[in-house]
């Protein structure tokens, strides 16, 4: 295969020599470059780390994954989800002071809405988090959803897959918060933690929204204010889970939580496992259709009426197959 030439230019520096392989995977990276990004992550390198999470999140992702050592360690994820201004970040940002105080090694994805103009995560740094970003044993990072429906970044289950292989613990994943489209937190979490504020009927409208078929646990945070033991009450009546109060914000109850998280994850069983797994699978599979070329002159085709939904469905998954 033939290589990008130098240009002849003495003030410019020649670039890396490319590996024999000859496949590119990015910008300025090769196949034969990702061993060496992944043993720089590895001995530390916070760029490194930040560059193989950049690349999991593109066309460079199966590459990626390929360079991580069979048998590599999995990362324990704890998903935190919940309607907006319930303090998600809060209780995670707790949470990471929690687990760093045992030693861990720690995580945070925290998956924001994507930006409209340059597909990146608008939230950017979680600003509650602050007091974690210079500790080396935690890693805190915003993906951008980019369009995938489940309230997670179709990226997610290959993060963490790199996390774990680079010796974090423990990942924290936290959602968008947009209701129902947290559904998905299902599949890649344990266990799903769903964070709710008293008043406002957010036990009814997180019922409403599918968030307690998800959730493992249920926290009430701001419990300090009015109305949070209604709130309780009202989730009692909803559901038999578990249900703990929490002020994140002082650190009420966290060790509480923790405990909870640990309970739960001694009672995960290889059904709900692979209940899971399954969901995951056919979440992923709905973000790659929606984004094949075919799917808009498929529906323009059924939109004129030269063909029928049914056909259309058979042609698109004929090509995906084929693809």
């Amino acid at each position: 295969m033939t290589h990008p030439t130098h240009p002849q230019n003495p003030n410019t520096p020649p670039p890396p020599t490319p590996p024999t392989e000859g496949v590119r995977v990015g910008v300025g990276l090769w196949e034969g470059d990702l061993g060496a990004l992944f043993a720089a992550a590895c001995g530390g390198s916070v760029r490194a780390v930040g560059r193989l999470l950049s690349l999991v999140e593109g066309e460079a992702r199966d590459a990626v994954l390929g360079v991580l050592p069979e048998g590599a360690a999995r990362a324990r994820v704890v998903g935190v989800t919940g309607p907006p201004g319930a303090g998600k970040s809060t209780t995670v940002a707790a949470l990471v002071g929690a687990y760093r105080g045992r030693g861990l090694r720690v995580a945070v994805l925290a998956v924001d809405p994507s930006s409209p103009f340059s597909g990146g995560a608008l939230l950017g740094d979680r600003i509650r988090m602050a007091e974690h970003t210079t500790d080396p044993g935690v890693l805190i990072r915003s993906v951008a959803a980019r369009g995938h429906l489940g309230g997670l970044a179709a990226a997610v289950p290959a993060a963490v897959r790199v996390l774990g292989a680079l010796g974090f613990d423990l990942v924290l994943l936290e959602t968008v918060g947009v209701g129902q489209s947290e559904i998905e937190i299902a599949a890649v979490a344990d266990p799903a933690v769903v964070v709710l504020a008293p008043g406002a009927g957010d036990a009814v409208q997180a019922a409403k929204a599918g968030l307690l078929e998800v959730a493992d646990l249920l926290v009430v945070n701001k419990a300090d204010r009015d109305g949070a033991d209604q709130t309780v009450r009202d989730l009692h009546i909803e559901t038999e889970l578990p249900i703990l109060k929490l002020v994140a914000s002082r650190g009420d109850g966290i060790a509480e939580l923790v405990a909870a998280i640990e309970a739960h994850h001694r009672a995960e069983t290889p059904e709900r496992s692979a209940a899971r797994a399954r969901a995951q699978i056919l979440s992923l599979a709905q973000t790659r259709l929606r984004a094949h070329p075919d799917l808009s002159w498929l529906a323009a085709a059924v939109a004129e009426g030269g063909l029928d939904p049914y056909t259309a469905v058979k042609l698109l998954f004929q090509s995906e197959t084929t693809a």
